[in-house]
């Protein structure tokens, strides 16, 4: 399907007037029990994980889940849930599973012990809630809730709080055991107070017609599209085969490289600094390749911490470089700066280098590994039968999205942006 440049062209203005400092409105959360009781597994027993979102990412994690389950990972795929039946369809034949064009029909099967969500952004945060609220353990795709949904992220990290359920954001990146070293080394006081870091994300890529493909151009709402359950507590809008299939070109469903990519390379450094919520962010950015799409295809951020500490993190989806060989495919490599060295990261070995005229020596940590999809996964499965905390947890989650979707409202705004502390609100 053919789209023009104008088709596709939003204002400012008319984001911020949705109302980006708002809460998630009447939403899609479910009227569930308190929270209803978990099914507890033993040691051995083998969990049903079921899938919510069967596209690219979610048939991405079933493949995970099948190599560790055939590894000999406790696991068994047992339900599969998308608003498209066809999609749904083919994963579930592919896995042997039972399909559910309607995610709480999944979460009443009994047989359900956790879930993985891979939805549209704007679901994320609902569908987890209604989860936790079913008594299933969470693994979520970033970022946990939308760029608008500023109330629903708080809300998210009480519920899964209150809950006691496992919950595992999927920043993969944290099975990397550089950021757990250089955390320690941190703590332990091996660079002095740390002032400073910076991070970022390059790709190229505008996600348009080469990077989510439509599966039907004639696809219509009906019994086998459910376009009310897909536009959820977003803007109500006519059908459009493009926004439902390229959803993240659109800012009703998505915020580009800043909700998309940001959690990847921000989460780590926010673990290894061991800060959680910022003072204050600045933006800038906008679309400087890509016409074709709403959401921004460059986007820089300042981020500074109450610990007087800043970051750095900057991107663009229209250059590549440094490319892959840094530590996360397509990722800036972070450089933490303290008051009495720096540590980088540089192959398999965490360095930390005295500042000049410094008196300690230079440090060196191997490692034995990088980050691993299926380490994060069964790191997450072992946490849903022993009730410890996984690696990636929602208050992390809830730390990194709330200076993502701080940075969002300054790009809009045009405003520096703070964060009230005692209210854990944010404001301009």
């Amino acid at each position: 399907m053919q789209r023009t440049r104008t088709t596709h062209r939003i204002t400012r203005r008319r984001f911020i007037a949705r109302g980006i400092a708002g809460g998630a409105g009447a939403g899609l959360a479910l009227s569930l029990p308190a929270v209803a009781p978990a099914r507890i597994a033993g040691a051995n027993e083998r969990l049903g994980v079921a899938l919510i979102g069967c596209g690219g990412r979610g048939n991405h994690h079933l493949k995970v889940i099948a190599g560790i389950a055939a590894a000999g990972e406790a696991v068994q795929i047992v339900a599969a849930c998308d608003v498209y039946r066809p999609r749904l369809e083919r994963t579930a034949k592919a896995h042997g599973a039972k399909g559910y064009m309607d995610h709480r029909e999944l979460l009443a099967d009994a047989r359900v012990d956790a879930v993985c969500i891979a939805t549209p952004d704007h679901h994320h945060g609902h569908q987890a809630i209604d989860a936790v609220r079913a008594g299933k353990h969470v693994y979520c795709e970033k970022p946990l809730t939308h760029w608008r949904q500023i109330e629903l992220m708080k809300r998210l990290a009480a519920e899964v709080a209150r809950s006691g359920r496992a919950f595992q954001a999927g920043t993969q990146g944290l099975s990397d055991p550089a950021w757990h070293e250089a955390a320690r080394l941190v703590k332990e006081g091996a660079i002095g107070p740390p002032i400073h870091a910076e991070c970022g994300y390059f790709r190229v890529g505008d996600w348009g017609e080469r990077g989510m493909p439509v599966d039907d151009p004639n696809a219509r709402p009906g019994p086998d599209l459910d376009w009310k359950a897909f536009l959820g507590d977003s803007p109500e809008r006519e059908f459009d085969v493009s926004r439902f299939f390229r959803w993240r070109m659109y800012m009703d469903y998505a915020g580009g490289p800043v909700t998309d990519l940001y959690p990847h390379t921000l989460t780590p450094v926010v673990r290894v600094l061991g800060v959680r919520f910022p003072s204050l962010v600045v933006a800038t950015g906008g679309k400087l390749r890509y016409e074709e799409r709403e959401v921004p295809d460059t986007f820089n951020m300042l981020i500074d911490y109450p610990e007087k500490v800043t970051v750095a993190l900057l991107g663009t989806q229209g250059n590549d470089h440094p490319g892959t060989a840094h530590r996360g495919a397509g990722s800036r490599t972070p450089v933490v700066r303290g008051w009495e060295g720096t540590i980088t990261f540089e192959g398999n070995e965490v360095v930390v280098r005295p500042v000049g005229g410094g008196s300690k020596p230079e440090k060196r940590v191997a490692l034995p590994r990088g980050e691993s999809e299926a380490e994060h996964w069964k790191d997450f499965l072992g946490c849903c039968r022993s009730g410890k905390a996984p690696r990636s947890p929602v208050d992390l989650g809830y730390s990194v999205q709330t200076a993502l979707q701080m940075g969002m409202k300054s790009f809009l705004e045009g405003k520096a942006v703070r964060f009230e502390a005692g209210e854990e609100r944010i404001s301009a």
